[in-house]
This record gives structure tokens, sequence and C-alpha cells, in this order.
């Protein structure tokens, strides 16, 4: 147990000279958005995700089997926009290798420009999902999703991948201590699937219980919020900054 809360200290505030700085917590901010866009996505535009994709795969062939409350066009146009944006995150990755903190500034603006965009499109439908919003929607939020986790994959922190969680349920089970393992990194493993599950109960909260905007609203600031201290901390000879090897 001391050493779960040791780990997770050290990845909300990461010691002087940390190779990874600052980029822990802020990729943990990015984990909470997950879990609140996903609320958003499966509770309000029709059982459909935007950024597991594992659960689109599923849910398409469950669509095409004769499901009922599924679409299968839904999951194909989430699958497509979110490729669209893994696409635009690998070329910006590239454009932007050799500086982790202008990768992930960058990235988490084009991020809040999508998530604020979907926001100013639920407010004028006034809380109604029709067929164009929920696909405006589905478009908008995938494309930031595909955009963040082709992102992430760059910047390379081991256990921070900010969308997918099992391989990291999978190394905390397989890694420990009862299984024969050294259980690297639990505190961080831990607090990535609690910030998931911290997002998606406050984004469920507020997708039943007030409305899309709200949601949708807090994700942007909250992305506004990354790209803010990570352009503040990214100093031009930031020792964390280079990709690691």
């Amino acid at each position: 147990m001391r050493a779960l809360l040791s780990d997770a200290a050290r990845t909300l505030v990461p010691p002087r000279g940390d190779r990874h700085g600052p980029l822990p917590p802020l990729m943990l901010v990015l984990t909470l958005v997950t879990g609140v866009v996903d609320a958003v996505s499966y509770l309000g535009l029709g059982h459909v995700f935007v950024a597991n994709m594992t659960g689109n795969v599923v849910f398409l062939g469950f669509a095409l089997a004769g499901a009922q409350g599924l679409s299968a066009l839904a999951s194909v146009v989430s699958l497509g926009v979110f490729l669209t944006g893994a696409l635009a995150g690998g070329r910006l990755g590239v454009r932007l290798a050799a500086h982790r903190g202008r990768l992930l500034a960058v990235s988490a603006t084009v991020q809040t420009a999508l998530l604020g965009a979907a926001a100013v499109t639920a407010a004028v439908a006034g809380g109604r999902v029709t067929t164009a919003v929920e696909y405006t929607l589905i478009v908008l939020l995938g494309l930031a999703m595909g955009l963040q986790n082709a992102v992430a994959r760059r910047l390379g922190v081991p256990d921070l991948t900010t969308t997918v969680l099992t391989l990291t349920l999978t190394g905390l089970a397989a890694d420990s201590g009862p299984a024969g393992g050294r259980a690297p990194r639990p505190g961080r493993r831990v607090l990535s699937v609690l910030v998931m599950f911290l997002g998606a109960l406050i984004g469920a909260q507020l997708v039943l219980h007030a409305h899309l905007v709200a949601a949708l609203g807090l994700a942007a600031l909250l992305l506004l919020v990354t790209a803010a201290a990570t352009y503040r901390l990214s100093a031009a000879d930031a020792p964390w900054a280079p990709p690691t090897t």
C-alpha cells in the first residue's frame, strides 16, 4: 500500500528531473475527459462510443446481427472519424516530434476547439438530439478522441493511454506480486482507472440530470486548462520534452 501511494504521488507531483516531467498529471486530465465524453456519446447519442473503439467494433457486430437499440451506421461513422483524428494526430506527432510539450499543447488546443464546437451545437439544438445533431456530435467528438489517442502514443508515457484501460488492468493484475511480477507503477495504473471511472460518473450525472451542454462544456474546459498549462510549462529546453527512446 505504501508503494502504491508513493507511486501515485509521484504521478501527480513528479519529482524535479523526472523524464516525463508534468506529462503524467496532464494526461490524467485527458483520461478524465475521455470518461466524460464517452458518457455523452453512449448515454446521449444512441449507444455509440467515440473513444472506446473496441466497444464500437463489438456494437457494429451486434447491430448487424439485428440487436435493438444499436446503430451500425453510427458505429461505422464513429470508427471512421476516430481513424481520421488519429491520422491527423499522427501527422502532428511527426511535425512536433522534437518537443512533447508542444505536441500536447497544440493537440489539446485543437481538441478544445472541437469540444467547444460540440457544446455550441448541443446548445443551439436546445436539448433536442435530432439525427443531424447526433452525427455532428459523433464527428466532432470522434475526431477529438482519435487525435488524443494518437498523441498519447507519441508522448510515450507508460500506462497513460488516456482512452483504453484493458491493457492497464491486465498489467495491474499480471505484473502484481501474487502473479510473480514486480508490480511496476501500480499507483499510476490505479489512478488511470479511477480517473476514467470518475470522468464517466461525472459525465453520466451531467447527461442524465442536467444537459449535454454541461458535460461537453466541462470536457472543453478541462482541455483548455490542459492546453494552457502545457503551453506555460513547455520551455524550449525542458529536460522532459524530447521523445523517449
